[in-house]
């Protein structure tokens, strides 16, 4: 289960007993809506697709490789196909080595995505295992798509710029500085990170 409309509102109510400024924010703009991805070795492969492109070329790549391997397609299928077949489909050779590293993975057996491990930090340590998967991507796959509500993104700009107008700070905090701002609001720092991608998108009139 991701992090639902109602689990997002709860986490954000109990952040805001605690502190006035989230408290005044949320009356203003209200709460964010979910952003719920599915379980699984394809929404990292999209990831890997949509890395450095825009969406549309990101979404216009996806949608060949679907094509190409068939829309129930497994790792396996991927890794059938040669070079060519898919830099037709967009993928750069940087690109298909990322998503090779991740379909060996998962074919050989040696990356389950139903059974990562419940401690936040070593299942990032499982996902970046994957070549082109860093600590940002395995955050937000572990925030989307299995709902952790600790999950706290600090590399993301938009979160970073998000905190900055929040708290009214001078510079924007970076990826360090923020882990230390986000231990405040343990343990519903996902809700949070979805709150600073909502007020961010909310410029103060």
């Amino acid at each position: 289960m991701g992090l639902t409309a109602d689990r997002i509102k709860s986490g954000l109510d109990a952040v805001a007993v605690a502190d006035t400024t989230v408290a005044k924010e949320l009356k203003r703009i209200g709460y964010p809506q979910p952003r719920l991805r599915e379980r699984g070795y394809k929404t990292l492969l999209r990831t890997i697709v949509g890395q450095q492109v825009s969406v549309a070329a990101a979404s216009s790549m996806w949608n060949k490789l679907e094509a190409e391997l068939g829309e129930g397609f497994t790792p396996a299928c991927l890794l059938e196909r040669d070079f060519d077949t898919l830099r037709a489909c967009g993928l750069s050779k940087q690109k298909q080595g990322y998503a090779r590293s991740l379909c060996e993975l998962v074919d050989a057996g040696e990356l389950d995505f139903d059974s990562l491990p419940d401690d936040d930090e070593a299942a990032i340590a499982e996902l970046t295992r994957i070549k082109g998967i860093g600590r940002w991507s395995a955050e937000i796959y572990l925030l989307f798509a299995e709902g952790r509500v600790d999950m706290w993104p600090a590399g993301d700009l938009a979160v970073q710029e998000g905190v900055k107008r929040l708290l009214d700070l001078e510079e924007r905090p970076q990826e360090k500085q923020l882990r230390e701002i986000g231990e405040r609001w343990r343990p519903h720092r996902g809700p949070m990170a979805i709150f600073t991608w909502h007020f961010y998108a909310n410029p103060a009139l």
